[in-house]
C-alpha cells in the first residue's frame, strides 16, 4: 500500500496497481471492514 497526495477530495485505494476504492466515485469515505473486504478477495 503506498499513500500518494492528491487534490480535489480524491481518496483513492489501490492493491497491485487495481483500484478497489474511489472516494470520487462513491462521495464518502470507505468503512475499514470494506476495505479490508476488497483487499481480501
Amino acid at each position: 500500500m503506498e499513500l500518494v497526495p492528491a487534490s480535489g477530495g480524491a481518496f483513492e485505494i489501490t492493491v497491485n496497481r487495481e483500484k478497489i476504492y474511489s472516494k470520487l466515485e462513491t462521495r464518502r469515505y470507505p468503512a475499514v471492514e470494506d476495505v479490508i473486504a476488497r483487499m481480501t478477495k
